[in-house]
């Protein structure tokens, strides 16, 4: 069942310090939703939740903000106990909170790569716990999933994000199945590169990833709300017309997707090897 009036709806967003998670927030309060936001960033979330109120000092809804480190099960289950007690209820979970690190896959270490799993994928997997009896006893609510584009394609020098974000692809869509008819919804996102903290990774890294910055948090965020009232299943943004194109390459022949991934990446590589010895 689509959420289709946001007004006294009660959200919880995590990574809400900021990026698409603020952004999001704001939208939400804006238009009249009890937002809580959480984050493990404690002095950025109080700066958050100032932000988000002065933004939208007429607005009606509550802004409150509980740290919370996502890979801590006992903490979220705590978040989303606090959400429900002050509430009495939970409508949307929207699932921000994430890392992104690049680099050869000789040089990632287990610690990252374990690092990037338990934030991403754990993360969202112990708010799905944490908030499903609420939603169960309601019989509404709705999932917000933030993965990638990379959650779709495979990436050179991103293979710890790729595998992140395909993990919260595949869950998502087992969770669709297995809530089908309970009256709560799942929408992942998969968003290109989005001008947030979590891109400026250094020069370097910008140019063997061929970043190309075409989306903002505040555009993702209002898609995000389109979608969940539309009870959207996914929601691809990929304005980038070389991305936009490797997707739907991928849909018809993924092994061909792949070809020209690996072409393109070893193109960058021999072009900066060249510009370093000129």
């Amino acid at each position: 069942m689509a959420l289709k009036n946001f007004e006294g709806a009660v959200a919880v967003i995590t990574g809400g310090a900021s990026g698409i998670g603020l952004a999001t927030a704001q939208a939400l309060h804006a238009r009249g939703a009890h937002v809580v936001l959480a984050d493990i960033n404690q002095q950025g979330l109080r700066q958050a939740e100032e932000q988000t109120r002065l933004r939208n000092p007429e607005a009606m809804g509550n802004i409150s903000s509980i740290p919370t480190d996502v890979t801590n099960e006992q903490q979220v289950q705590a978040l989303m106990q606090k959400a429900t007690e002050t509430f009495g209820r939970i409508n949307l979970v929207v699932t921000c909170a994430g890392v992104g690190r690049g680099g050869p896959i000789d040089l990632f270490t287990s610690a990252e790569m374990q690092t990037m799993m338990n934030i991403n994928f754990m993360g969202t997997y112990h708010c799905v716990q944490a908030a499903l009896p609420t939603m169960r006893q309601q019989q509404s609510g709705h999932f917000v999933f933030l993965s990638s584009v990379a959650g779709k394609l495979g990436a050179p020098m991103l293979t710890g994000y790729c595998a992140s974000k395909w993990a919260i692809r595949g869950f998502s869509i087992a969770l669709r199945a297995e809530l089908h008819g309970s009256g709560i919804g799942v929408t992942t996102v998969y968003p290109a590169w989005v001008d947030t903290p979590m891109i400026h990774q250094g020069e370097d890294a910008t140019q063997l990833l061929n970043v190309q910055v075409l989306l903002t948090a505040d555009q993702v965020a209002t898609e995000i709300l389109q979608a969940v009232t539309e009870d959207r299943r996914d929601l691809t943004l990929a304005p980038n017309p070389d991305i936009a194109t490797i997707l739907q390459i991928m849909k018809e022949d993924p092994d061909k997707a792949e070809q020209l991934s690996g072409e393109a990446f070893q193109q960058r590589l021999a072009k900066i090897a060249a510009q370093q010895r000129g």
